[in-house]
């Protein structure tokens, strides 16, 4: 039999305990024939032309900055330098029947070297394909609605920036 909270007709709260998780991920951007494109990811196992961004969650001692460059470098082949924070994208899911609180951090990533697709052994099984997208394009032909205005954001500070 389930125990009344005093004074209450109710049974009392479950506070269940919520996980939390921090990733970082980066919006890589390079000049090709004048214009800025982006380094879209098909994440394996994900359908045709389901593109996202690189991103990872953030090892212990590690900045979300240095998470970000890292998962770029693991999930596209190339590197390249933090031009800055875009912002974070916050939300909700389900894993084993736990709810789980997650904020991914995003930072603008410009192009520096290395070839999209040149991904070591360790980091195959994670990404189907890589390819460079128009950054125009990007708000529309990501598949997260928070990657799409972190495309967006970046569209914005390139054009703030004069870059």
């Amino acid at each position: 039999m389930t125990r009344l909270a005093q004074g209450s007709k109710r049974p009392p709260l479950r506070s269940a305990a919520v996980q939390r998780e921090f990733s970082a991920g980066g919006v890589l951007v390079r000049r090709l024939r004048g214009e800025w494109m982006l380094a879209a990811i098909r994440p394996a196992g994900k359908a045709e032309g389901v593109w996202a961004l690189p991103k990872g969650r953030i090892d212990d001692g590690e900045s979300g900055e240095a998470t970000a460059l890292r998962e770029v470098a693991e999930e596209t082949g190339a590197r390249g330098c933090s031009l800055g924070k875009l912002g974070d994208v916050r939300y909700w899911f389900n894993w084993r029947g736990e709810r789980i609180f997650k904020v991914v951090s995003f930072f603008l990533v410009r192009y520096e070297a290395g070839r999209l697709g040149d991904l070591t052994p360790e980091f195959r099984h994670e990404v189907a394909e890589v390819r460079w997208l128009p950054l125009s394009d990007a708000p529309r032909l990501l598949a997260y609605r928070g990657e799409q205005e972190m495309a967006e954001k970046a569209l914005a500070a390139l054009a703030e920036q004069g870059v």
